[in-house]
Order: structure tokens, then C-alpha cells, then sequence
């Protein structure tokens, strides 16, 4: 996306919405950006100054006018329910009604928070990141990502472009028209393939068959772009792949890929980061899948801590105020992340036999209600829509890994209480993702279910400690 004439398609002073259309901040082939200003007062849901998005639609056969409308649909609906400081919030969109002007009549519009730049214009207007910016920005990406993931989402186009700056130097993951709900193990897009920026498209993808639902989308596509975006960071945006074009480059990673070609990172690439980059860069899918973006942030939150010699950390907000793990568990956190709690793979507290065994803890008063506590402030402020992407999941087994095939069917929501029987210090530890961490668990009723339909719940979503007799 590059400024230009070619932007100059929306006069000055052009009304959409509450906003005046301004400055031209970027064009690409999907559409324009404009900076929009305010005709009216602003407040948190209506800022003084935006982006206005423009999808124009004219020109276009009906197929493609509704792909691109259920892009913007879906990058809409995205930003109302994955709120997050790491990600661009979508604010409102509009169809356009304009028949004086053809080119904008029906065309769609985005109104967005307003960046600075992208990542894209800051590597090809400075030669180097210099103080720990560039590594600031990563970690940042790698929080985006990390709860993109945990709400079971791919991004699906992740690059510089898409990485936003804004005023503050902070970080947004930005352009959701592309992203996927993963049902399972992947999500699916009907768009034919490759989806995405050839670029960062991982080796499995070009050759990627179209399904009766589209092309499978998987979070490890994710984890190639992002391996691709730490090399150019350290290089002034110059990509791991050798050749001249993206096809080369397309050529190149299958070449890679299929093990006739080594990996060749630049030596400008600092040791921990290469490491890291090299993870990301896994040759399959399968080799990426075992390494999440939970994963990858807690490895940067280790190393980030190491540096630190001692020194305290000051984080911009939540995400990176996560426990700081050691390197064996940041190692173990590339596991499934279910329900947004993390499982940390430390058996310590758990018999080999899978008996619970608990010792020093005396029996005291029976069954208590304990009421349920999201750590997301948004899935606490809409806990009566029942938000599926907010709902937590009950184990099955608490001396189990955590995921998908140990958890019952039955969904809790903030602010749900349940019944507690009794309660299990020692289950393997589950962490939130504000870093508290806890190995207690409680075996509660089943909401709705019969008097002896139990499951398992982690003392770490909820604020209750209440007196219960140790489960045996």
C-alpha cells in the first residue's frame, strides 16, 4: 500500500458517516484509505480522528461483490467480539448510497482507529531499530497473535502491511477481511488459492486444495508469516527467501521445503531471535503446529527477563504482564490452548497411576458456590450475550493435559455459579492470560446436569475460595 495519485479518489470534505473524508493515507487493489475527521463531538466509540476503509464495489461481477462484502462483514464482526489492545478496533461500517458518484456507489466503507504508519513504512524508512524497538515490536505482534489464536482465529494475512503503529508506538494487527474461525483444527476460506500475500504464505499452502468449504486456513500459517516478519525486522526488511520476486521466493520455499534447500538466515539476526525465527520457519505444518504464539510469546517473555539482569520490566498493558515462564516450560507451552486458559505441561503434582492423592490439606465444610471469572474485561462487560468466543470450557480429568478431548460439552460464562464439592490442590497447573497460575482445582455440578454429573473447574477462574473437603 503506497501513497499516491492513485489515491486521490475520494474528494476532500466527502461526508461518511459522522467523518469528513481527508487525507489519503494508503491504496492498495482491494480499495483506499482516507483519514477522517469528525463533524460532530467525539467520545471512546466515536474518536475525532479515524481511517475510513473504502471497498468500492462498482465494476465488480455479483460473486465478487458479495465475497467482498462478506470480507468486510466478516472484519467487522471480528472487531466487535475480539477486542484487544494489540488489535485495530473496528468501529462502524457503512454501504455508500451515492449515485453522483459512480465509482463510490455501493461501495462499502470501514471506519477504523487511525495508526500512525504501518510496519511496512517504518523498514523502508529506517535502517536499523535501534534501542530495543524492534524487539518491542515483535513482542507486541506476538501478543496480537496470541489472543487472535486463543479466541480460534487465523489471521490469515499476516505481514507489515497489516501491522499497524500507532501514536504512541504501541502495536495493532489490522486487516481481518482474510481471517478464519477455526472449526476443529482449521478454519476455511472459499476463496481460491493461495490466500494471502505470496510472501508469507507457508510451503503447504500453494499447493493448497480447494475443499467444498474453501482452502484450509491453520494457525501455523501464522507462525510461518510471523518467522518471516522477525528476519525483516533485523534486516531492514529483507525476506529469508532468496529471489528476485515473490514467485521466486514462493520457489524457494518449496525448494526448502522439500529439504533440496537449507534455511539461510541472515548473521544480522541476533542469536535468540534466529532461534526463534528458525522455529517459526519449520519446513510442514505439522513441525509448526507443536509451536503456538502462547508459546512463542513466553520464550520472549523468558529471554526479555534474562536481559533484564534483575531490573523491573514496565509492560504497556496486560498481555505483557504474563508470568515470565523458565525455559523448559515456555518449551512445554507448545501445546493446545483451549477456552483461552494455557495449559503448562508440569506433571509435578500428579501420580503416574492418574489417582488423586492429596496430603496436608484437612477436610472442612461441604458444597459451595463459587461464581465463575473471565479475566477479559469485554467478555465480562457482554456476559449476558453468551458469547460462544467467551465461554469457558470444564475438564474432565484435572491430572490430564488440557484440551480438546478433555473437555465436556457444557459451556460456563462469566458471572455462572456453580457448585463446588470439593476441591484438588494438586492438578496439573493452568495459567490465565494475565499470568496468574494456579494447580487447584474444584469438581463442580454440571449446570442443568443431574446431582452426580461432575466436571472439573480451575481455581484460577474465580475470585472464591471457599472452605471445601479435599477430593479423594
Amino acid at each position: 500500500m503506497n501513497r499516491g495519485a492513485e489515491a486521490e479518489r475520494v474528494p476532500a470534505g466527502f461526508r461518511v458517516g459522522g467523518w469528513a473524508v481527508g487525507e489519503p493515507i494508503a491504496d492498495g487493489g482491494w480499495g483506499w484509505v482516507y483519514e477522517g475527521r469528525s463533524v460532530r463531538g467525539s467520545d471512546d466509540d466515536h474518536p475525532a480522528v479515524v481511517a475510513l476503509k473504502f471497498l468500492p464495489t462498482s465494476g465488480l461481477a455479483p460473486q465478487q461483490a458479495r465475497g467482498l462484502l462478506e470480507c468486510a462483514h466478516r472484519e467487522r464482526e471480528f472487531g466487535r467480539r475480539a477486542r484487544h489492545p494489540r488489535l485495530i478496533r473496528v468501529l462502524d461500517s457503512l454501504v455508500l448510497n451515492e449515485p453522483d458518484h459512480p465509482e463510490l456507489d455501493g461501495a462499502i466503507v470501514l471506519v477504523m482507529e487511525r495508526a500512525e504508519r504501518s510496519l511496512r513504512q517504518l523498514l523502508g524508512g529506517e535502517a536499523e531499530l535501534t534501542n530495543g524497538r524492534a524487539e518491542r515490536i515483535l513482542t507486541e505482534i506476538c501478543e496480537g497473535l496470541t489472543h487472535l489464536h486463543e479466541l480460534g482465529w487465523v489471521h490469515g494475512d499476516l505481514k507489515p502491511d497489516n501491522v499497524l503503529l500507532m501514536a504512541d508506538g504501541s502495536v495493532r494487527l489490522s486487516d481481518f477481511g482474510l481471517a478464519s474461525e477455526l472449526d476443529g483444527t482449521h478454519g476455511t476460506h472459499a476463496w481460491m488459492p493461495p490466500l494471502g500475500t505470496p510472501d508469507y504464505l507457508p510451503p503447504e499452502r500453494w499447493k493448497a486444495p480447494l475443499g467444498e468449504r474453501g482452502v484450509q486456513a491453520r494457525p501455523s500459517a501464522d507462525i510461518w508469516a510471523l518467522g518471516i516478519m522477525v528476519h525483516q525486522m533485523f534486516t531492514g526488511g529483507t525476506s529469508p527467501l532468496p529471489g528476485a520476486t515473490p514467485a521466486a521466493r514462493g520457489a524457494a520455499a518449496q525448494e526448502y521445503a522439500g529439504g533440496r534447500a537449507p534455511l539461510r538466515l541472515d548473521p544480522a539476526v541476533p542469536p535468540f531471535w534466529r532461534e526463534l525465527a528458525t522455529d517459526c520457519l519449520a519446513p510442514t505444518h505439522e513441525a509448526r503446529a507443536a509451536c503456538t504464539a502462547g508459546a512463542l510469546l513466553a520464550r520472549i517473555g523468558a529471554e526479555t527477563h534474562d536481559c533484564a539482569t534483575g531490573a523491573a520490566r514496565t509492560h504497556g498493558d496486560r498481555r505483557r504482564r504474563r508470568v515470565v515462564l523458565g525455559a523448559a516450560a515456555a518449551t512445554a507451552l507448545c501445546a493446545a490452548t483451549v477456552a483461552g486458559w494455557v495449559y503448562v505441561a508440569d506433571d509435578s503434582g500428579a501420580k503416574q497411576d492418574g489417582s488423586v492423592h492429596v496430603t496436608g490439606v484437612s477436610d472442612t465444610a461441604g458444597p459451595a458456590a463459587i461464581t465463575v471469572y473471565n479475566v477479559e474485561p469485554t467478555c465480562r462487560a457482554h456476559a449476558a450475550d453468551r458469547d460462544q468466543q467467551c465461554s469457558l470450557g470444564l475438564a474432565i480429568d484435572p491430572l490430564a493435559p488440557y484440551t480438546v478431548a478433555n473437555v465436556v460439552a457444557t459451556r460456563v460464562w462469566h458471572g455462572d455459579v456453580l457448585t463446588a464439592q470439593c476441591r484438588l490442590p494438586q492438578g496439573l497447573p493452568v495459567t490465565d492470560e494475565f499470568g496468574a497460575r494456579s494447580t487447584e482445582w474444584y469438581r463442580v455440578r454440571l449446570p442443568g446436569g443431574a446431582a452426580d454429573s461432575t466436571a472439573w473447574f480451575p481455581a484460577v477462574r474465580t475470585k472464591d475460595r471457599p472452605a471445601l473437603p479435599t477430593c479423594r
